[in-house]
Order: C-alpha cells, then structure tokens, then sequence
C-alpha cells in the first residue's frame, strides 16, 4: 500500500532551533531517505518552499480568483512529503515516527488511492 507522509512544521517552533540543529536534523533525514530509496520504502520525498512563496486558485462561480499564500492561516505549515510503500497503515505510522519534524509540527500519515480503480468507476 502507498502512503502519503505529510510533514506539517511549526515555523515559529522550528525558528527557535540553532541552525547546526536544523542542519543535523535534515543531515539524518536525507541519509533515512537514503536507506529507505535502498529497501524500497521511499518512492519520493520534497521540501517545499515556505507558505509566503505559494499562491491558492480557487474558482466558484465562474469567477477564478488567485491569492498570495495558503488560503487558511494556520500555525502548522505543510513543509514538505514522502510516498512510501507500507505493508499497512501501522507500519506507516512506525516510519513517520522516525522523522524529527514530529517534534516541531505533526505528520500526517494518508492511505493513497487508486486513481486507476477511480478511472475505470468514472469512465475515464
């Protein structure tokens, strides 16, 4: 099963870090997504920009209206994700935990779901 890991970040928790902390945090991250690429857990993994450098599009009523930033002011951000593959949703759960972001924010663990059994109900 696929598995979305979303990493959400308190910006104000993670500004409090040293910047040798950070650099030590995303060291360990990159060299676990390293091993996991290796065993065929991970299947990608991204950073993202910081929320300032986003637009949200929304269309309602015909009208399409383009904003500066996310569309909901939050103290948790999405930072960043990674696809696994994961015999089910504990084993998921167990990868999470090994991030350290868990300590400045939250990770969401999402099923994915098969877009292929969507386009063959909807006719695609």
């Amino acid at each position: 099963m696929k598995f979305l890991l979303l990493v959400y970040i308190d910006q104000d928790l993670l500004g409090q870090l040293p910047p040798q902390e950070y650099d030590d945090h995303m060291r360990y991250c990159v060299r676990k997504a390293d091993e996991h690429i290796a065993s065929g857990v991970l299947l990608g993994a991204n950073k993202l920009e910081p929320p300032s450098t986003a637009r949200t599009v929304r269309v309602r009523d015909g009208q399409t209206r383009v904003y500066d930033g996310p569309f909901a002011e939050t103290k948790e951000v999405l930072a960043g994700y990674n696809l696994i593959e994961a015999d089910s949703l504990e084993h998921a759960v167990e990868l999470a935990k090994e991030f350290p972001w868990t300590r400045y924010g939250a990770m969401e663990v999402r099923a994915v779901a098969d877009l292929e059994a969507e386009r063959v109900r909807v006719g695609a």
